[in-house]
């Protein structure tokens, strides 16, 4: 099934939506930093995005260094920010 990736008056609805997120432009994706009390809230997190991640068949790509996740999120079947990421970054933040 192809995705198809945001207009930019659906990138900007989504944006406005999720406040915490930032457009990548370099990326066309959307990113985040989370920051938890230490390492083992902030890799319960990461495994809680893990399992949700799975199940959509949609896999942010992350990077972790003790108390911070960082996550951006783009489509790159779609060549960029589709509808998937906007759905994975309103879970994620469900998940908080």
């Amino acid at each position: 099934m192809m995705v198809a990736r945001l207009t930019d008056g659906h990138r900007d609805e989504a944006l406005a939506a999720l406040p915490e997120w930032t457009l990548d432009t370099e990326r066309d994706g959307i990113r985040r930093s989370f920051v938890f009390a230490d390492f083992n809230a902030a890799f319960g997190f990461m495994t809680r995005v893990a399992l949700i991640a799975e199940k959509a068949d949609h896999h942010p790509e992350w990077s972790n260094v003790w108390n911070r996740v960082d996550i951006l999120l783009t489509t790159h079947d779609a060549g960029g920010l589709s509808l998937r990421d906007v759905q994975m970054a309103q879970a994620i933040e469900a998940l908080l």
